[in-house]
């Protein structure tokens, strides 16, 4: 059965690996830079305009913030690299993103987002490589494609597969403006927690 992304609701928010429960439903991450469109586009997906807070300055998203969908949990992870802020603050945000991925947990898919527009970030790279070591199931959503023609779209994801050394397959063109792209990320989603 198709999942019922309409009935989105915030879980809870926690600020520390330790206050974290148990993982009892598949979960579907997301990660990326602090400035890539990861609330707008999860918005998008739950086809709710405000459900996951969007904010004008980078690095809003300071916790790990779970969402429940039709019985699978969307984990919105802190975003990494940009925003100004403190120094213990974005280890805070790293010891969070990285004990998250190394607690035993129902990790179904990791959706790591990267603007298209971009050339790979070092970042981008160290994220896809520790998920690649570890072995978690993965997929790259390029984001903002609205911001680029049909074949320079194309052009881009080609050059980005090379750059991170992934298949194309695994990655998506995404619009959270337009919607492209989300049918074929709910597609993704819905092979991952089956």
């Amino acid at each position: 059965m198709p999942i019922k992304y309409e009935t989105a609701r915030f879980v809870a928010s926690y600020g520390s690996i330790d206050q974290l429960p148990p993982s009892t439903l598949p979960e579907v991450s997301f990660a990326g830079r602090s400035n890539v469109g990861k609330s707008s586009l999860m918005n998008k997906l739950f086809g709710r305009k405000a459900l996951v807070k969007v904010s004008s300055r980078p690095g809003k998203t300071a916790n790990i913030n779970f969402f429940e969908a039709d019985g699978v949990h969307f984990v919105d992870l802190p975003g990494y690299g940009f925003a100004r802020v403190s120094a213990a603050e974005k280890q805070r945000w790293a010891d969070l993103i990285g004990g998250y991925f190394q607690a035993d947990r129902s990790h179904n898919l990791v959706v790591v987002l990267v603007d298209i527009r971009l050339d790979a970030q070092k970042l981008d790279v160290q994220m896809i490589n520790y998920l690649s070591a570890a072995e978690l199931p993965f997929i790259v959503a390029l984001t903002k494609c609205d911001k680029l023609s049909r074949p320079k779209q194309q052009q881009a994801k080609a050059k980005l597969a090379k750059q991170f050394g992934l298949d194309p397959m695994a990655m998506i063109v995404t619009s959270a403006e337009k919607g492209d792209g989300i049918q074929d990320l709910k597609r993704f989603i819905q092979n991952a927690v089956e």
